[in-house]
């Protein structure tokens, strides 16, 4: 598949048939074997139904407070903070097999993703005094990490980390990349196969950041002569897909962008590469952003 641009930021839509629905990504439309993800909202006392199927499938609140009944175990409660910034998400681990029914005790949205699996595991929710906070990087790169589903989570394929990237700083930087399975002599991972969903928030509505996604000789499209190289600009509530490359991001003056990150691919694990013209910024670091971490 030849990528574009166009391809890979993923605007959201009114669905008539669905008006639940934010947006919505397959792996049709992605170009890619694992992935599906929606972002979705519900009213007060509305409920959305689903089945994972031959899926492990995870919701995560957005804003608003949930409910789910399923045939795997009932939760309530979860989420509650007023937006992305105040506080770390609920994230609710579903295995395959489980039909389930979403409920909003209040009012909100929430992101739900899915890959195929052929494993069975525990249902699973991580509540935000559960999930691990670290501040990354330096200078104009420090950023927020919560890591909701980290490698080594009781789980098939899915990664989940939340990112925070404050006004005028960069994130996802170095350059890195996830598009080859690649293990040592040893047998260590050095860089998984990954496919990767960026879904936006900002803290203003009007808010943007900018994303380049680009594969260098060592990426498969690259070497199958369909390089990519695109700049887009994801607004409130888009997302953008990483099918392969780099993919490094920056957040514009007076903004602090958040994105929730979905991966899935040849390991449960976040095994990367950088670009290695770029890789010397990491020695450079002097300092650390001293407005993170937000919470």
């Amino acid at each position: 598949m030849q990528y574009t641009a166009a391809d890979l930021l993923v605007r959201p839509q009114t669905h008539p048939g669905d008006p639940g629905l934010l947006l919505s990504i397959t792996p049709e439309c992605a170009g890619w074997n694992y992935i599906s993800f929606q972002a979705r909202k519900l009213e007060a006392g509305a409920s959305w139904a689903f089945e994972t199927g031959e899926n492990e499938l995870v919701i995560v609140n957005l804003t608003g407070r949930y409910a789910v009944a399923s045939n795997r175990g009932t939760w309530a409660g979860i989420g509650g903070r007023a937006n992305v910034f105040a506080g770390a998400a609920h994230a609710l681990y579903l295995p395959r097999g489980t039909q389930f029914t979403v409920t909003a005790e209040e009012a909100g949205e929430f992101a739900v993703a899915w890959v195929p699996t052929d494993e069975d595991r525990e249902p699973w929710l991580i509540r935000p005094e559960e999930v691990a906070v670290d501040v990354r990087g330096g200078d104009h790169v420090t950023r927020q990490i919560n890591d909701l589903l980290p490698p080594g989570s009781p789980v098939h394929r899915l990664v989940l980390v939340e990112v925070y990237t404050p006004s005028g700083n960069w994130s996802s930087y170095p350059p890195h990349k996830h598009d080859v399975h690649i293990e040592d002599a040893d047998g260590e991972l050095v860089e998984a196969d990954l496919e990767e969903v960026y879904f936006y928030r900002f803290d203003r509505p009007e808010g943007y950041a900018f994303q380049r996604v680009y594969t260098e000789p060592r990426s498969p499209l690259h070497r199958a002569g369909t390089p990519i190289d695109a700049v887009v600009c994801p607004e409130q509530n888009c997302a953008v897909i990483v099918p392969e490359g780099h993919h490094p991001v920056s957040s514009p003056p007076g903004y602090t962008t958040y994105y929730l990150n979905v991966l899935a691919g040849s390991a449960q694990s976040l095994a990367n590469q950088d670009d290695p013209r770029y890789t010397w910024v990491k020695d450079s670091y002097t300092t650390v952003d001293d407005r993170l971490p937000l919470y």
